[in-house]
């Protein structure tokens, strides 16, 4: 599975994007970054307020109860602002 960060969870990451391997149990997005949480304390920060982030599935906007699978990818950002 393919992640992407951007701006902000990019910086407390520290990377803009990985490839991972979660375990079979993280069948959806809320799973997913329960499991990426558990990676470090960059993750844990990034995810502290999840109605901050948005986020894709295969580039199309997605909620946390959103299915995931090998394979996808799965973007997280903040909201864009348009000015």
């Amino acid at each position: 599975m393919k992640v992407l960060y951007f701006a902000w969870l990019r910086q407390k990451i520290g990377v803009g994007e990985e490839s991972v391997d979660p375990p079979a149990d993280v069948a959806d997005v809320r799973a997913l970054v329960a499991w990426l949480k558990e990676r470090g304390p960059g993750y844990e920060q990034a995810f502290q307020d999840l109605g901050a982030i948005k986020l894709a599935v295969n580039q199309e906007y997605a909620d946390l109860d959103h299915p995931v699978k090998r394979g996808d990818e799965v973007a997280f950002f903040p909201p864009v602002t348009g000015g």
